[in-house]
């Protein structure tokens, strides 16, 4: 499907906006409160697939730093495609390992579900519309 679509470049910018605050809040809580994260992974039905990665409370420090800064970046339109493409990539483990052990009627669950479809609108379409890349790449024309 080739058509084009046109969408408001307004709206863009809020839903990304939107969708970046959870990871930035996410990463704060991470750094903030590292030994309840590592609690919270540790209590998962699927802590086995996190602690391969490593030391729970350690994965909690190192995805907050991940969340927040990459989540900054995101909402500020800096490498918006990458942005989105790494806190997809962290949103998958942590989805797996926390929420898929609840079971499918589970709100997080699909909260999660939803953050990684709004990811991927940014990974495949990679709209241009209010990122600073392009208003510092405008400004010196």
């Amino acid at each position: 499907m080739t058509k084009d679509v046109n969408v408001n470049g307004f709206s863009v910018l809020l839903f990304r906006i939107a969708l970046s605050c959870i990871f930035i809040l996410a990463g704060i809580s991470h750094l903030v409160q590292p030994d309840k994260v590592a609690t919270h992974i540790n209590t998962a039905t699927f802590k086995e697939f996190a602690i391969f990665f490593g030391d729970a409370r350690l994965l909690g420090l190192l995805s907050g730093y991940v969340l927040l800064v990459f989540g900054v970046a995101f909402m500020l339109g800096i490498y918006t495609r990458y942005s989105a493409l790494v806190l997809a990539t962290i949103l998958i483990p942590i989805t797996i390992t926390v929420q898929l052990g609840n079971g499918f009627l589970h709100g997080p669950l699909w909260k999660n579900v939803a953050l990684f479809g709004g990811l991927l609108f940014f990974i495949i379409n990679n709209p241009h519309n209010y990122n600073i890349i392009n208003a510092i790449k405008f400004s010196k024309s």
